[in-house]
């Protein structure tokens, strides 16, 4: 009797430890049976080099971005295209983890929870929110130079434009690519993955804050005589202003006004608004995560904290976070969350389920947000010029942010369009390229011409 307990005993334990190995198989599977299904292992959806040679990526309009013909993965036919699209379309080798041939290879593969890689043989169609075409002006716009452009809809959260340069033609990889400066961080998607000195696009964040917390602050006027002194620092500007209001020192982009009013608000007021910005925090663009800013506010002297005030002290911004701080201004406070991935459509012809708009929580009050607005479209009347912008209702701010002795500074430009039919925010980096508003402003304005006008 005792030897058939003690067998029922370990019958039982074996059939618990069973009933426990299936239940973490059947979460792992349900957590990550897409990633498992769509390892470079599978031989049935990889060639031996290790190349995915399942799934279609297409832009937004049905433009074939990747596709596989004859076993072999090939890319859309026009190079700058190719080039202009690598860090959203990604690499034949996954040396881009942002490109959705790597990030994304379950969707491609049209794998399902129910029936496997079924049909992955053929593989789904992939759409992107992007536009082909307009990644190939942003690319062409760069110049040859390093850095990102991006556009989106803040109301929807498409990503109309991403664009990340170096880059290089992924079917024509160049031999010296890793050992070249000329593509030095060409696997890197600078829109996602990096951060950047600011200089006076963070003005958009000293202005909210005195907007909120300096009572006199549209009425007060601050004298430039061309720099001013704050503890150790001395802040220098791009000119003399004179005396100005808090709307023409912004237009002005004046460094001596800025640096006093960030003295003047203090390190934890400037520390709350820039956290609450979202400047410090990481986003997520379908699944993928985003750099995070930094700014060093710990033990900042006066004058450290005017530097920090005009984006100039120890500070670090990550592009798509700006572009979501640009989103929530133009749509009253909230932005909606950017995404890449449109739909897929499976090799049966059934497409994904629809996309749900997802917004950030508030970055700005709806009354600053609309007083901002409107500074920054006074930037573009008085500084950038409107013939620049045909047909547009511009909110721009431009920033030079110094990056170090004897190099030149990044050129910024950011902000968004006050149009129902075209609710667009961008950003733009050229990095070492100099001017904020000639350089960085003109790569934006050829790419947003390109959007409204169809140019």
């Amino acid at each position: 009797m005792r030897k058939i307990e003690k067998r029922a005993v370990i019958c039982m334990a074996l059939a618990i430890l069973l009933a426990a190995g299936m239940s973490v198989f059947l979460i792992r599977y349900f957590a990550e049976g897409g990633k498992w299904a769509s390892s470079a292992f599978n031989r049935h959806l990889y060639d031996s080099n290790g190349v995915l040679i399942s799934g279609t990526v297409l832009d937004r309009d049905g433009d074939v971005l990747s596709s596989v013909e004859n076993g072999h993965r090939t890319y859309y036919e026009n190079e700058t295209v190719r080039k202009a699209t690598l860090h959203a379309v990604g690499d034949l080798y996954g040396k881009i983890g942002t490109g959705v041939l790597n990030a994304f290879a379950d969707k491609l593969t049209g794998f399902d929870l129910v029936n496997g890689a079924f049909g992955a043989e053929r593989g789904s169609d992939l759409y992107l929110t992007l536009d082909a075409r307009y990644n190939y002006e942003a690319y062409r716009a760069l110049g040859g130079h390093a850095g990102t452009v991006a556009v989106y809809n803040y109301k929807t959260g498409e990503i109309l434009c991403m664009v990340s340069a170096p880059s290089y033609d992924p079917l024509n990889v160049p031999k010296d690519l890793e050992e070249n400066d000329r593509y030095k961080g060409a696997y890197l998607n600078r829109f996602l993955s990096s951060a950047f000195v600011p200089g006076s696009v963070f003005k958009t964040v000293t202005l909210t804050a005195a907007l909120e917390n300096l009572p006199d602050a549209e009425t007060r006027t601050w004298n430039c005589t061309g720099s001013v002194q704050i503890g150790d620092e001395t802040i220098t500007c791009s000119g003399v202003h004179g005396e100005q209001t808090l709307k023409e020192a912004f237009a002005h982009s004046c460094n001596a006004a800025f640096a006093q009013i960030a003295e003047e608000l203090g390190a934890d007021t400037l520390r709350r608004y820039t956290e609450k910005a979202g400047l410090t925090s990481a986003y997520s663009v379908d699944g993928l995560p985003t750099a995070k800013g930094t700014f060093n506010w710990d033990g900042i002297t006066a004058g450290q904290l005017g530097w920090a005030g005009v984006g100039q002290y120890h500070d670090q911004v990550n592009p798509c976070a700006f572009l979501l701080w640009m989103g929530a201004i133009a749509n009253g406070g909230k932005a909606a969350e950017p995404y890449l991935i449109k739909k897929t459509v499976s090799s049966l012809g059934i497409p994904s389920l629809p996309h749900i708009t997802r917004h950030t929580g508030r970055l700005i009050d709806s009354k600053t947000a609309a007083t901002v607005a409107d500074f920054m479209a006074n930037n573009v009347t008085e500084t950038y010029g409107t013939k620049r912008f045909p047909n547009m209702e511009l909110c721009a701010k431009s920033g030079t942010a110094e990056v170090g002795t004897g190099q030149t500074p990044h050129a910024w430009f950011a902000g968004f369009l006050r149009n129902e039919d075209a609710p667009y925010a961008f950003v733009v980096l050229v990095e070492n390229g100099g001017g904020g508003n000639a350089v960085a402003g003109t790569v934006a304005g050829k790419v947003l011409n390109v959007i409204v006008n169809r140019y």
